[in-house]
């Protein structure tokens, strides 16, 4: 992926210094079932939609945030400036793509975290894997999470990488449509049609990240042999069967809240081939 020179984004806050907190995060939205399913053998991470349920205002009140307003510089590091500049990459392309539908975006910030993290969300862990917290529009990700895709999972290569980025940021861009309160109240009903909504709500952000993919291609030629490759792995080592699989378990279709393998590359490859965010209306879909 040819990332570098490219700009960085002033939204990065640095807080590998610190964190503070343990427990599970009110209302995050994310992929973090995946490191605890293969280290722990199960899947015991946060589901985003046990996660939507609790911020219907289940448990005590969410700890404050330290906040850090202004612009901040990017992290020194290489792995702290890649993610730096794949965030100004997503903020530049989907600014357009609402400026073109006659809106405004406004831009997430992602917090770089190491352990542990408070948010407006409740407290975060790094097995949570990164994760969207809508309470606070923050993509928060201990990087240690990119070792754990290339050592345990398989998924190596910066594009896979930044397809990570890319999805939580599809989980914001959600945020800002007014999607996940709309799935939040659809959610209710509970039981297998609780968790049908949640695969939708995360296969549409598989789908804004191919649909950003797209548009990075076009403007700026980040795309460089076998890295749509990377990301078409990543999505099939994070599938709700592949897991379920390689924690041991049989594979059951009514528990997924992610999708499948095959329906996490189907539709992050929608989203790169089209660049529409129209064909990534995964709710109205007859068949993911």
């Amino acid at each position: 992926m040819r990332w570098e020179g490219n700009r960085t984004s002033s939204n990065v806050e640095d807080a590998r210094s610190g964190g503070g907190g343990f427990g599970i995060g009110r209302g995050s939205i994310g992929i973090g079932t995946i490191v605890v399913a293969l280290i722990g053998g199960a899947v015991l991470g946060i589901n985003p939609l046990t996660l939507l349920g609790m911020m219907t205002g289940e448990g005590g009140p969410a700890p404050q945030v330290q906040t850090q307003p202004g612009p901040q510089a990017a992290p020194p590091d290489e792995m702290g400036r890649f993610v730096s500049t794949v965030l100004a990459d997503t903020e530049d392309v989907w600014k357009q793509l609402f400026t073109q539908g006659g809106a405004t975006y406004q831009e997430p910030r992602l917090v770089l975290f190491r352990g542990s993290v408070r948010t407006a969300c409740g407290a975060g862990q790094a097995a949570m894997g990164p994760f969207y917290c809508p309470a606070d529009q923050k993509v928060y990700i201990d990087l240690s999470f990119y070792e754990t895709m290339k050592s345990r999972m398989g998924a190596p290569g910066d594009f896979a990488q930044a397809y990570v980025i890319a999805h939580e940021v599809g989980h914001h861009v959600q945020h800002q449509l007014g999607i996940t309160e709309q799935v939040e109240r659809s959610r209710a009903r509970g039981g297998a049609a609780a968790n049908a909504m949640s695969v939708r709500l995360e296969l549409q952000a598989d789908c804004f990240a191919g649909v950003w993919g797209h548009h990075a291609q076009n403007a700026r030629q980040i795309l460089e042999q076998g890295d749509v490759e990377e990301a078409m792995n990543a999505a099939s080592k994070i599938g709700d069967d592949a897991l379920q699989k390689s924690s041991g378990r049989a594979v059951v279709p009514e528990s997924f809240t992610h999708g499948s393998s095959a329906q996490r590359q189907k539709w992050f490859s929608t989203g790169l081939k089209t660049g529409s965010v129209k064909a990534c209306d995964t709710f109205s879909a007859r068949t993911l």
